[in-house]
């Protein structure tokens, strides 16, 4: 290495990852850098003297998740500018993982970002995320034994393999802690809910020939409902200032006018004790009477979810002599989650019977109340989880040589019981009494109306009601040998190889509940068992060539094979980059990727699954009729779809490019841009129900909510009305009505997304007044767009208004740190989003987060944390997105939330 190409080294690595620190590391600006050792940095496995590469990488350090008042892993990648899309995690509500937390880059999917530990694979979460795809859980890191995450947002496949297009997520642990650290943290929320308790415990030691390492975190979390916090525990909260349609209670329907029978004053003054006293006799202007309520909507709802885990960690290095070593590291977590998403419901069998008594057919329907089943917690989803995993291995060098190996074996798993709770099939014989018989096919019954009307007690609701559970799991193995080493000279240097041979395994198993096939359950159909394993083998090859003493290339290629049920899908892909520096404190770089992810588990093994969504709406005959979604006829329908696998998907592929820059110009100050544009071809595409009953209407009306043209004859408009199967227009009963909604996944779209990303970091040292320091990073989207189908037309997702993706988000952070004291103030900015009912954008949106940070004495140290410090509320949708009135699964409702902490390091 050149004289000039090391003091090149020095500052760029200095930069990268001083600003990132916590304040307690700071520097001083007459500090001089120091040369490190060379590390290995996320996006290559050739250990350089630089974290900064042809590629961008962010560095999140523990002491940063810590002062900017994160609580997980999770939500200090969740902060992060280069995750631009939305997703249903743990606190979104009505989904299929709402015990998992996981994050989308480049607002290209969950599915599509790697995550690591260690650098090595997890197990997928056992249930797909909505139903379709697999992701993994950042839930369960427990943040005490963090070092550091690195995140590379571009396609990483060359190095890693199937997963990263958009981008690879890192999280590395501590390897080696002296003494023991106790860290204790409590909090709450100024609205009320959230209490929260969290204990850490971390140790180690070294000796001659080992080091050693143990972590341990417990945790407690209660809930925070809809009915928490004011601006939606009402429907009266409506920002629009609208008098709402209240929710229903208790309503009889003509099912052939679709009109509601009027209960009369005494029948809702007989459920008027209901949800807090909250119910009335209350009117739809175009359908008559029913009996309803403005608090029953958020009363179930937990915004948050309540939580108990705890999670453990463990590693051990022992060093044969000073040129080998035995490493062997395992974590083990269990959690207890439990959320509500709305309140148990009853309508009557197939939706209509004849009521014997009237002489037509009828249509019932009934929501239960905490009063009738003994308080909220009687309805809540339980997610019991366990997961776990190992590492062993050794790592030297090989023989004499400079070159040095790894061989190691890995092995996770997770487990999950999920339990819901579901009314019994006595449900219908105790509102509607026995069934009389059919007529022309329908079920007959002479029911009395007091007993839909007369509130259940939490006995009678306890007899008429049980639980289900389905048992799930995902596993995953993988052996690896990798060497790295130095080849040849070249005018800049030494050229350097890293080749890895890999081979592993994976799987899951999905089995529900054998009492759904029973018949033991109301409304509830038979699951079906799902599962499948296949095997993986890949090997790959990178170099890293200085060309010129300050230009470097950097080449990867590598092979990946899946195997599954004697079928082979195998694929190459390769990348390359370019750092060049004209000068010491300038670095100009570049990178070109291929990446591809294999057809998630559960696209290929999933059998098919019969079920019904509730809530929905149908989006054609809401439009059709004028009315608006949240007052539709249309709407709270529990709409029944098909989903199944496709075993001949092929990988999806992409194309990634970078372009950028470092700027140093001092130690105290660096700058960066890069600019990326990611391209996906053979995009699975398995739109969701309601995605498909949007594009339905769509297409039949001929454009969008927005305005944008559709065209009826177009290959997506086809398929998106092949897959809603209709009653006839002319039925006798519910003509036009959804009856099923088709779902499967196939390679067929194509998605590009283009944007940039700047960051800056800036130290100074103001003598007697302290230390300071600022950083800021921004991300914009330049273009998203999306296409279903080859011939259909091109999507503008970033300026849809049909997608709640962020086209930009900033944050930044100032630290303050003087004698004792540390002091930071962190905010993000999120760009804009679309009104829910086209016609425009809401407006940015900007948290606050502080922390203030004591040293008593050298042990030990004392904070005070406040989260959304101005206790701002999420922006509302004022333009008829109806309860909760703001866009779920973008922004959370908590509010301003505190935490004191006390760490103490025995040494």
């Amino acid at each position: 290495m050149s004289v000039l190409y090391r003091p090149l080294r020095r500052r760029v690595l200095v930069v990268s990852l001083l600003p990132l620190l916590g304040a307690s590391s700071l520097v001083h600006a007459a500090d001089p850098p120091t040369q490190l050792d060379a590390v290995t940095v996320t996006g290559s496995r050739i250990p350089r003297a630089s974290v900064e590469g042809p590629s961008p990488v962010t560095v999140i350090t523990q002491e940063q998740i810590e002062a900017q008042g994160y609580r997980s892993a999770f939500e200090a990648l969740s902060a992060l500018t280069e995750n631009t899309g939305n997703v249903q995690g743990e606190d979104f509500g009505n989904t299929f993982t709402p015990a998992a937390n996981t994050i989308n880059l480049r607002g290209l999917g969950p599915n599509r970002t790697l995550v690591l530990v260690n650098g090595r694979r997890q197990s997928d979460y056992p249930l797909a995320y909505e139903g379709s795809v697999n992701v993994v859980n950042l839930a369960n890191i427990p943040s005490a034994l963090i070092d550091r995450i690195e995140v590379l947002a571009g396609g990483a496949s060359a190095v890693y393999g199937s997963d990263a297009i958009a981008g690879v997520v890192n999280i590395i642990l501590k390897k080696t802690y002296d003494g023991v650290g106790i860290n204790v943290r409590a909090g709450t929320t100024e609205q009320g809910g959230g209490d929260n308790q969290r204990l850490q415990a971390v140790g180690g030691g070294s000796g001659e020939q080992w080091d050693a390492i143990f972590g341990l975190e417990i945790a407690n979390r209660k809930a925070i409902y809809g009915s928490q916090r004011d601006f939606m525990d009402s429907l009266t909260d409506d920002p629009r200032g609208v008098a709402p349609l209240a929710t229903a209670v208790a309503y009889r329907r003509n099912a052939s006018t679709n009109n509601y029978i009027d209960p009369g004053t005494d029948g809702c003054d007989a459920t008027s004790t209901l949800y807090g006293g909250s119910v009335f006799r209350a009117r739809n202007p175009r359908q008559g009477w029913y009996c309803g309520s403005n608090e029953a909507a958020p009363t179930f709802w937990t915004v948050q979810t309540e939580k108990r885990n705890i999670d453990a960690y463990s590693a051990v290095t022992w060093r044969l002599n000073e040129r080998q070593e035995l490493f062997a590291d395992a974590a083990i977590g269990t959690a207890r989650i439990y959320n509500n998403t709305r309140a148990p419901s009853w309508t009557s069998s197939r939706n209509y019977f004849y009521n014997q008594n009237s002489g037509q057919l009828e249509s019932w329907y009934r929501r239960f109340a905490p009063e009738e089943i003994g308080g909220v917690q009687r309805n809540a989803n339980r997610f019991l989880e366990q997961s776990w995993s190992f590492n062993v291995g050794a790592r030297g060098s090989i023989g004499g040589s400079d070159w040095d190996y790894e061989a190691a074996y890995s092995r996770s798993r997770y487990e999950n019981k999920t339990q819901r709770p579901g009314l019994l099939v006595d449900i219908n014989t105790y509102l509607l009494g026995p069934q009389l018989g059919t007529r022309n096919g329908v079920e007959v019954y002479a029911p009395d109306p007091s007993r839909l009307y007369q509130p259940l007690t939490p006995g009678e609701y306890e007899g008429l009601s049980g639980r289900y559970e389905s048992r799930n799991a995902a596993w995953l193995q993988t052996a690896s040998v990798s060497v790295n080493g130095q080849l040849f000279d070249l005018p800049g240097g030494r050229a350097a190889l890293a080749a890895v041979v890999e081979a592993g395994s994976q799987g899951y198993r999905n089995r529900p509940d054998p009492a759904l096939a029973q018949g033991v359950f109301w409304n509830l159909n038979a699951g079906i068992p799902a599962g499948g394993e296949r095997d993986r083998y890949a090997a790959g090859v990178e170099l890293q060539l200085p060309l010129l003493e300050r230009l470097t290339a950097t080449v990867a290629g590598r092979y990946d094979q899946y195997r599954a049920a004697g079928d082979h899908l195998g694929k190459a892909t390769w990348s390359t980059g370019l750092e060049f520096r004209p000068f010491d404190t300038l670095l100009l770089r570049a990178s070109a990727a291929t990446s591809f992810r294999a057809p998630d588990m559960n696209y290929v093994f999933a059998t098919e699954t019969r079920g019904y969504n509730p809530g929905m709406t149908d989006y054609w005959r809401c439009r059709s009729a004028g009315q608006a979604y949240d007052d539709c006829d249309f709407s709270g329908l529990a709409i029944d779809y098909t989903s199944g696998a496709n075993p001949q998907l092929q990988p999806e592929t992409a194309t990634s490019y970078g372009l950028g820059f470092v700027w140093s110009p001092s130690v105290n100050l660096d700058f960066t841009a890069d600019y990326y544009d990611i391209r996906i071809d053979d995009e699975v595409t398995n739109l969701d129900a309601t995605r498909i009953l949007k594009d339905e209407a769509d297409c039949r009306l001929g454009q969008t909510v927005g305005g944008d043209a559709r065209d009826i004859g177009s290959a997506q408009c086809q398929d998106a009305l092949r897959r809603v199967i209709r009653n006839p227009a002319d039925a006798t009963v519910q003509p036009n009505q959804v009856v099923r909604v088709l779902i499967n996944p196939i390679n067929a779209a194509s998605e590009t997304v283009r944007g940039i990303d700047l960051k800056s970091t800036m130290r100074w040292d103001a003598g007697r007044y302290g230390r300071f320091s600022a950083r800021v990073a921004y991300s914009l989207v330049i273009d998203h767009s999306y296409r279903q189908f080859a011939g259909d037309d091109v999507q503008d997702q970033r300026n849809s208004l049909d997608s709640y993706q962020w086209r930009s988000k900033v944050n930044g952070s100032v630290t303050w740190a003087i004698n004792d004291w540390t002091a930071t103030l962190y905010g993000m900015r999120y760009g804009s989003l679309p009104k829910s009912d086209g016609s425009g954008r809401i407006a940015p949106y900007m948290t606050y987060n502080a922390s203030l940070y004591r040293k008593l004495n050298d042990n030990a140290t004392l904070g005070l944390i406040v989260n959304n410090l101005r206790d701002s509320r999420p922006p509302a949708d004022k333009n008829g997105g109806g309860w909760p009135f703001y866009p779920v699964g973008n922004y959370d409702p908590y509010g301003r939330q505190l935490w004191l902490e006390f760490d103490y390091r025995f040494l």
